[in-house]
């Protein structure tokens, strides 16, 4: 697991030199017709996969005015659906065969609609089945825990959102050569960053060890990184975690705070972003509240934030980047974090327990796994 999160720059640069050339994407990897273009898209996923389209949801609401729906793939070819609304369906897999994501496939293409697999696996069955095959790049993952492939997943997906945007002129050709120039400077900053961040996790693993249980905290799309790290903590370390939107902690989970309970915020932001700030300066007035109630926090922010440093019990400084990039970045020292929590509990985090790399359906003799991780 640990070697797989120190190769996720170089998985980066594959992704980016697979769909990208000369400042501008390669559009014969793309869908034509657009997705957006022919209606609204649904994602179906399972596990971190899941957690991918959440944020993939954002990234092309927000840039290409696309109407999107996340389900979870085990739910979806498991109910009987009228809506005729959704015209295009995207289905993420790190493996390309777990049952619950392939069925979820085939249910979309038996309701007509077109369909994309973005999966590590080129040659695996819903590459094969869908119409069109999106490959991650991110290169062989032993580890049970999703590391690269996940990240891997939000490069492409970022990609795919700047396609549909291009696509709907949603952004101009000036914005989109923006983004993409942003996205080539992903792979070197987080290999700067990999060494202070595995450093700071190991301190921070050590020093809450004895926790029970912790909150994860994000707005917007870093709700669903939140998600991702509450997952990875969980899967490694055998650790409880819970993630909600920032918002939500006063409306229930908040009652869960205590010195045994951390709770890990994600407050990085785009200064050049309004609505960025504006979730900014919110998690600003939860960080006041948790610093009152006394809570231990464990805050990604960017760094030089002074005002997070004053409140944060212990931060985690993420280097500038993009809204949708700093969503990125965030996610490798979570994956960290939950390395050296199982490493000092004496966990095995790349063999955890009751866990398989593809949740595939079971013999009947045989016990089901529990969880799906693609």
């Amino acid at each position: 697991m640990l070697r797989e999160i120190h190769e996720q720059p170089d998985a980066v640069r594959r992704v980016l030199a697979h769909y990208t050339a000369d400042h501008c994407l390669r559009n014969s990897a793309w869908p034509s017709p657009s997705f957006t273009e022919s209606g609204p898209i649904v994602i179906a996923a399972s596990g971190s996969s899941r957690h991918s389209g959440l944020a993939a949801e954002i990234m092309l609401e927000d840039l290409a005015a696309a109407t999107v729906d996340v389900e979870y793939a085990s739910e979806y070819s498991t109910r009987t659906s009228h809506s005729t609304s959704f015209q295009s369906a995207i289905v993420l897999s790190q493996s390309g065969e777990t049952s619950d994501t392939l069925a979820a496939l085939r249910t979309a293409r038996a309701r007509g609609l077109r369909t994309v697999a973005i999966t590590n696996h080129p040659e695996s069955t819903m590459a094969t089945e869908a119409d069109l095959s999106l490959p991650l790049l991110a290169g062989p993952e032993l580890a049970i825990p999703a590391t690269k492939s996940f990240l891997c997943q939000l490069i492409v997906l970022h990609l795919l959102a700047l396609h549909e945007a291009a696509q709907q002129n949603t952004l101009t050709r000036e914005e989109i050569r923006s983004h993409l120039a942003t996205l080539r400077t992903l792979p070197r900053s987080l290999a700067a960053q990999l060494d202070e961040w595995n450093t700071l996790a190991a301190e921070l693993a050590t020093q809450t060890a004895s926790a029970h249980s912790f909150l994860y905290l994000g707005r917007g799309i870093h709700s669903a990184i939140a998600r991702e790290g509450a997952l990875k903590l969980k899967e490694s370390s055998y650790v409880h975690a819970e993630a909600y939107p920032t918002g939500e902690l006063l409306h229930g989970p908040n009652a869960l705070v205590s010195p045994d309970v951390p709770v890990v915020v994600l407050a990085t932001f785009d200064p050049s972003l309004p609505d960025s700030v504006l979730r900014y300066q919110k998690t600003l007035e939860t960080l006041a509240k948790l610093r009152h109630q006394r809570a231990r926090t464990l805050v990604l922010a960017n760094r030089s934030d002074r005002e997070i440093a004053a409140l944060a019990t212990h931060t985690i400084p993420i280097s500038p980047l993009g809204e949708y990039l700093l969503a990125a970045a965030e996610v490798v020292p979570l994956q960290l974090f939950a390395y050296h929590m199982a490493r000092v509990r004496g966990i095995d985090m790349d063999r955890p327990r009751h866990l398989n790399k593809a949740v595939i359906e079971p013999h009947p003799a045989e016990p089901r796994p529990t969880g799906d991780h693609p």
